[in-house]
């Protein structure tokens, strides 16, 4: 894609920055229900009522955008900015888009991860809690059609290889599994290029995985420099959607920093998905957990920049981006090793769950999220009453 009419809608006309902030902020508070709702959101916006961009620049703006690590519909409401007005317009779309989920996560973690929290709020967090795996199943089927649907062949053989991969690197390598994603890319990448014209490079490809190769070669350590780098993995290799970041963030956040227990990450996943806007703000929570508000700020502020790099130094070169062929081998290894890894997550996840009547609340929230087709936040905000009737009620409550 390349943005002939650089700063204005379609009409040739320059947006006001006012009107940017003021349409992007509404939409990130708006915003619930993941990624589909994202697009549909801005579609209506950018496409519909506006008539800022054609809807072939939008459908082409969607496919760049799920080339890219990283949250697509975060990195798309970046772009839709800067199409109307230029970098500043990235810059104040992407942050309305932002800010109103990152304020909200920032209360909420206020409130379900302070030290001793009322017992209805425990109630709460564990019963949206014990649905989570639950979510991370119904994340990973609702990706796996697209995803298969892209290779076709003997490759379909090799996706299932790499989906097979990331679910069991989700349950052993803990933060290492960016590394994995990435091998999984190049593997693709070099099977096609030995196939097509043997000793060719793989530039384009290596573009994608240089983060996961400065995490291989990352030295431990603690503190604010550790939330950073857990953020930065975030928000760098996110691939395959938002819900991947929950088997990065996991071992980092309980078992190595020791930033929150097993049922508060929980706690943690569940507000990343009732508030509006990305996903990934639950990294906003674990950096309040690390570090108080500071922490969630910094969290947020690494994790969200990659996107905010990508879209401004990249933007003009979309249709490039979309045409290479290393690029789209690249994804079509690491996307379904990432979809593995989110079907891996949901069994760490359940193994978090310490009461019995958890169980029978993942079943719930399995049976409608899987059968009844009801929507994640729906689904999540019954699980919480359910724990809120719980600890009422005198039941046992985790901490």
């Amino acid at each position: 894609m390349e943005a002939g009419a650089d700063a204005r809608g379609t009409s040739g006309a320059p947006v006001a920055l006012g009107t940017v902030a003021r349409e992007w902020g509404r939409l990130g508070c708006i915003g619930f229900g993941g990624p589909p709702a994202h697009i549909a959101l801005l579609r209506g916006l950018c496409v519909a009522r506006r008539g800022w961009l054609s809807a072939r620049e939008f459908e082409d703006a969607i496919a760049a955008c799920n080339l890219l690590p990283g949250p697509a519909s975060t990195q798309l409401a970046i772009f839709c900015g800067w199409r109307v007005r230029g970098a500043p317009g990235a810059l104040v779309g992407g942050l309305g888009f932002i800010v109103p989920g990152l304020v909200a996560m920032l209360g909420l973690a206020a409130l379900f991860l302070a030290g001793s929290p009322p017992a209805w709020v425990r109630g709460a967090g564990a019963g949206a809690g014990a649905a989570v795996a639950a979510v991370a199943v119904h994340a990973a089927l609702s990706l796996m059609p697209a995803s298969f649907a892209r290779v076709a062949g003997a490759a379909r053989g090799r996706w299932a290889a790499y989906l097979g991969l990331g679910a069991a690197a989700a349950a052993t390598v803990g933060p290492w599994l960016v590394v994995l994603l990435a091998a999984c890319g190049f593997a693709e990448v070099s099977w096609r290029r030995l196939r097509a014209a043997p000793g060719r490079r793989s530039d384009a490809a290596a573009a994608h995985a240089w983060p996961a190769l400065a995490v291989a070669g990352a030295a431990g350590g603690g503190g604010l420099g550790a939330l950073a780098w857990v953020a930065f993995k975030v928000g760098a290799l996110a691939y395959g959607g938002g819900f991947v970041i929950i088997p990065l963030m996991q071992a980092d956040a309980v078992e190595r920093h020791h930033w929150v227990t097993d049922p508060q990450f929980l706690n943690a996943v569940a507000l990343g998905q009732v508030t509006p806007g990305p996903v990934i703000h639950t990294v906003t929570a674990i950096g309040y957990a690390a570090a108080g508000v500071g922490g969630g700020l910094l969290a947020a502020a690494v994790a969200f920049a990659p996107s905010f790099c990508f879209v401004l130094a990249g933007a003009r070169r979309f249709g490039r981006l979309r045409a290479n062929a290393d690029v789209r081998a690249f994804l079509d290894g690491a996307g379904p090793a990432a979809i593995g890894a989110i079907l891996g997550s949901s069994v760490a996840l359940a193994a978090a769950l310490v009461e019995a009547w958890q169980w029978a609340v993942l079943a719930g929230a399995a049976a409608l999220l899987l059968v009844a087709r009801r929507g994640v936040v729906l689904t999540l905000l019954a699980a919480g009453a359910v724990g809120v009737a719980v600890a009422l009620g005198g039941g046992p409550v985790p901490r």
